[in-house]
């Protein structure tokens, strides 16, 4: 593959901005998540929302983009419109039932022009690790691990992503397991944004933004380049088994409640927690008005293109 030139100007340029693709059900996660969204589930008393913002403060982001959905009041009552130094804002996906993260991604087409990081909201991981993400038009990988499942990719003799590989993979030492963490170049989001209306005008909104990356991988047009994250220390949460392995993780590194001691609130308004969830403490923010990636298949009915919120 030809690897696309990236000039030195925009190469250099670090990310600012971070959207988090927070719309869907987690219904994996049962019955933690029957009432609130997967992001607010907390991996030893702390969410893995809080653990987030914590990561994006330390490393000095100065804006959030969130695609809220499934309980979105919930995460829009947590944040407000400003948290951990950075200016919150929310796209709400009333299609999180029937659709996937192609269309959440999608749904940001006109909310971002500006170098972002791309993130799911069911990780995570030390945030020293995300200091090699801060420039344009990487891609978090781990070596693959027995217990891993998803989007694997390999990595050429450049160190560049060679060719991405969706759904169930041999484990071999060849292919490195996505984190589901990218950094875009206003360039490159440019052309996937060109790629993300051709599929949603096709219907295929239940599909995974992977697969776009994937094509555009292929075809030249798409260079990632790898940033190795520890399989020690970053977890995804898909199901309640997930989420006391990633209690484990954690425990290896830091407590973003304790880092913000002085700076908490009390419980967030409109929150209602399943009887064994444990409140975390709240990170300060500005109060607003009032307001799985196993395989390319999904089961849910397909939508009419002519039915999308715009």
């Amino acid at each position: 593959m030809k690897d696309r030139v990236i000039y030195p100007s925009l190469k250099n340029e670090q990310v600012r901005t971070a959207l988090l693709l927070a719309a869907g059900t987690g219904s994996r996660l049962s019955p933690l998540t029957d009432k609130v969204p997967k992001c607010l589930v907390a991996v030893n008393e702390i969410s893995i929302l809080e653990r987030l913002i914590h990561s994006l403060q330390v490393h000095n982001f100065k804006r959030l983009v969130i695609v809220v959905g499934h309980q979105a009041d919930c995460i829009r009552n947590f944040l407000g419109t400003r948290a951990g130094g950075m200016e919150i804002e929310y796209i709400t996906s009333p299609l999180y039932n029937t659709t996937n993260n192609i269309y959440s991604l999608w749904l940001a087409r006109k909310v971002i022009e500006e170098p972002f990081l791309l993130i799911e909201s069911d990780l995570v991981f030390d945030p020293e690790m995300l200091e090699g993400m801060l420039y344009p038009d990487r891609i978090a990988v781990a070596r693959l691990h027995p217990w891993m499942s998803g989007t694997t990719v390999a990595i050429n003799n450049r160190r560049k992503i060679a060719k991405f590989h969706c759904g169930p993979q041999k484990h071999d030492d060849k292919q490195y397991k996505t984190v589901n963490i990218y950094s875009l170049s206003a360039i490159t989001w440019q052309l996937v944004r060109e790629r993300l209306d051709h599929h949603i005008s096709e219907n295929l909104v239940n599909g995974y933004y992977e697969t776009v990356f994937a094509d555009m991988v292929n075809e030249g047009c798409l260079s990632f380049t790898p940033v190795f994250f520890d399989a020690k220390r970053w977890y995804e949460i898909d199901n309640i088994a997930d989420l006391r392995a990633a209690e484990k993780v954690c425990d290896l590194y830091h407590h973003p409640a304790a880092v913000m001691t002085g700076r908490g609130v009390n419980n967030p308004k409109g929150l209602a927690y399943p009887s064994d969830f444990k409140r975390i403490k709240a990170i300060n923010r500005t109060q607003s008005g009032t307001r799985l990636h196993q395989g390319i298949e999904m089961s849910a009915p397909m939508t009419s293109v002519s039915t999308l919120p715009q």
